[in-house]
């Protein structure tokens, strides 16, 4: 046994100091650790998600999670169309946006398929819904445009981009151009 696990072994009878040690030894463990290379071209990972028949894409660090449609919602009273209601997400109340709707493409229909992708930002909560998701997608940097490629609904001025494989481009919506607009934060009728 080595002298870290004798002082972690100590304190087992002090949780906090324990937690402390723990860390403090994982940090120096990954601080250590060798960085691995996957290749010389670093790769850029996201959600995709369909949308009124578009293929889209959201980068994975601006989605906190992906849920099934709430089951029950709250609504909100005087909000407009597109804000379905409150959802209770493990305590926290989160808006539901009808994300086609707010767009201006009519509403989202309520399938098997329809999912709420949260949104990962500090100050704006909210839950976009969508008409299915893909799962992940990962894209080489050489696979990127900063063209802003034309959609079946005005989702453009949100829109950060695309990836381009082969014939398909896929577009990236940013939550976070969206959550922080001021059309989206005028959500009162």
């Amino acid at each position: 046994m080595d002298d870290q696990e004798s002082q972690i072994r100590a304190l087992q009878s002090e949780p906090f100091d324990l937690l402390v040690a723990l860390d403090r030894r994982g940090r120096e463990a990954a601080s250590s650790a060798p960085v691995e290379q996957t290749g010389p071209e670093r790769e850029w990972v996201g959600i995709a998600w369909r949308m009124a028949g578009d293929l889209y894409l959201v980068a994975r660090d601006e989605t906190h999670e992906v849920m099934l449609y709430p089951g029950q919602l709250t609504r909100v009273p005087g909000a407009k169309r597109w804000i379905k209601g409150l959802a209770n997400l493990r305590g926290m109340l989160l808006p539901v946006i009808d994300l086609r709707q707010f767009l201006g493409g009519g509403v989202t229909p309520l399938t098997r398929s329809t999912r709420v992708l949260v949104v990962n930002h500090r100050d704006v909560p909210a839950g976009l819904m969508v008409d299915e998701v893909q799962g992940f997608r990962h894209f080489a940097d050489s696979e990127f445009s900063g063209n802003v490629p034309p959609t079946s609904i005005r989702s453009q001025p949100f829109l950060a981009g695309a990836f381009l494989r082969g014939t398909q481009i896929w577009p990236v919506l940013s939550p976070r151009m969206l959550v922080e607009n001021q059309r989206f934060l005028d959500a009162a009728v």
